[in-house]
């Protein structure tokens, strides 16, 4: 299977970092692209030109991380990410939810920052910056709930990750103790170390 991505990508991580936990990332080659590149041989796989995409052997297209994870997931004979029907798989994937939802305020944060400062908008920031706070208070209070390494603490990570990468400035864990320490912990694990941007 190939793994069109960009390292500085949360999404791509996350998708990187489930392969590993699920123990099937020699299966993938991943394949770094530029997504503005109209010459990547993206679009070809993915219309939307998105990342990630995933083009399983079969040549079928599989694409936005959560879809991926799942292919991988049902299609894939290692450890599974995404628990059966039940409170376990609610609560799995209502902590990816927020991963998720962290990494889709913070990533066109870090967009609207990049713009010249003229044309940047004080609100946007400031509501973006808010939704990420709420966020990482509502993680620091069901931290301990996230020792289980599945799709929901994989998201986490991963939006943590993104915040240590680009926000570093901004110290989240500080009066997050309990989410700081469970970031200390999985930072031990494979799956953030080999996935880490250069």
């Amino acid at each position: 299977m190939l793994l069109f991505g960009h390292p500085h990508s949360p999404y791509v991580r996350k998708v990187r970092m489930a392969a590993i936990e699920m123990e099937l990332d020699g299966l993938i080659d991943f394949v770094m692209v530029n997504p503005q590149d109209a010459e990547s041989g993206l679009r070809e796989h993915n219309p939307l030109a998105r990342i990630p995409t995933l083009v399983t052997d079969d040549d079928v297209s599989v694409f936005d991380s959560r879809v991926i994870i799942e292919y991988l997931d049902h299609n894939g004979a290692g450890r599974k990410l995404i628990p059966p029907p039940g409170p376990a798989r609610w609560t799995a994937l209502t902590n990816a939810a927020l991963g998720d939802g962290i990494i889709d305020a913070a990533v066109p944060r870090r967009n609207e920052m990049q713009r010249p400062a003229a044309q940047q908008s004080p609100d946007t920031l400031e509501r973006l910056r808010i939704d990420v706070a709420r966020g990482l208070n509502r993680l620091e209070s069901i931290a301990d709930g996230l020792r289980v390494v599945d799709i929901g603490s994989v998201s986490v990570a991963a939006a943590l990750a993104y915040l240590d990468f680009r926000f570093p400035h901004e110290r989240w864990r500080e009066n997050r103790p309990r989410l700081a320490n469970w970031c200390e912990g999985f930072a031990t694990r494979r799956s953030w170390r080999d996935t880490a941007p250069q």
